[in-house]
């Protein structure tokens, strides 16, 4: 059985994207991420502030905008505007989520999507769909790509079953394997006899939300486990998999803490500058 590393990966990427951002730098072009935040959720505001750390540490320009908790829709989107004008803004995120009483899906829609470093917009998930190489991915589902790269783990013809279909890593994850010629068969919280489907996975994904949902007897010899569920337990992280029994069975698996949890951030500061990469090429 061998741990996938997430910290290893990520701290291996972000020095490559550092060594390129300084390349740009010396030609001239600075690449510049804009950060939106409305309300004060602590969960977010430690997210932001990691971004922000991210970026100084691969030579990204961050602006945070703080918005108050009772922002207006109209106020939101005339931030995101002014950003998505702003010819010196490579990217722009929404930090998610937003107050309950504005529409996030509208606010996302005003991100073109070669601003739209999440990956979040319309027109990234349909260029995902389409299997176009123009598109900026999601960064969770992007980072687990990564990992199996990293690691040179064989993907073609492999049967692949992802646990979980949300927008922001489930659905994504799906297609990105199936360009990455595995068949996917994807399950989720009204699906009958998980196991029956888990059993048969040579690549299982797992991002459900609910702690150790995966146990030992669903999962086959040689199995790769990816784990993106975060359960927070009585001051504890756990993953949606038993890691302790399961990596018995499993060749490759995700540890939680450590594993996908660190690639998310780094697939964010990495879409910045494929976006900002891309706007010079125009």
């Amino acid at each position: 059985m061998q741990i996938i590393d997430g910290k290893l990966v990520s701290k291996t990427i972000r020095e490559d994207l550092k060594n390129k951002i300084s390349l740009l730098k010396s030609k001239g072009k600075t690449l510049k991420l804009t950060v939106i935040i409305a309300g004060n959720d602590p969960a977010s505001e430690i997210y932001v502030r990691n971004k922000a750390k991210g970026c100084e540490e691969v030579g990204i320009k961050s602006n945070t905008v703080f918005l108050p908790e009772d922002v207006s829709q109209i106020e939101l989107e005339s931030v995101i505007k002014n950003n998505v004008d702003d010819n010196s803004v490579d990217g722009i995120l929404v930090q998610l989520p937003l107050p309950k009483h504005l529409d996030s899906q509208k606010a996302l829609k005003l991100i073109p999507p070669e601003k739209d470093v999440d990956g979040f917009s319309d027109g990234n998930i349909g260029r995902l769909t389409l299997f176009s190489n123009d598109a900026l991915f999601a960064c969770t589902p992007y980072g687990m790509i990564k990992l199996l790269e990293h690691y040179n783990i064989d993907l073609q013809g492999k049967h692949a079953v992802v646990v979980g279909r949300s927008n922001i890593v489930g659905k994504p994850m799906s297609l990105m394997l199936l360009k990455k010629d595995c068949t996917v068969t994807v399950c989720h919280s009204r699906t009958q006899n998980l196991k029956d489907f888990t059993k048969t996975a040579d690549i299982l994904v797992c991002a459900v939300g609910k702690k150790h949902l995966i146990t030992e007897d669903m999962v086959k010899e040689g199995v790769v486990v990816l784990d993106a569920g975060i359960n927070r337990v009585d001051g504890k992280i756990y993953g949606d998999v038993d890691f302790e029994n399961v990596s018995k069975k499993a060749s490759y698996i995700t540890p939680v803490p450590g594993g996908v949890g660190p690639m998310t951030i780094t697939m964010l500061l990495y879409n910045t500058y494929l976006a900002g990469l891309r706007k010079i090429d125009e």
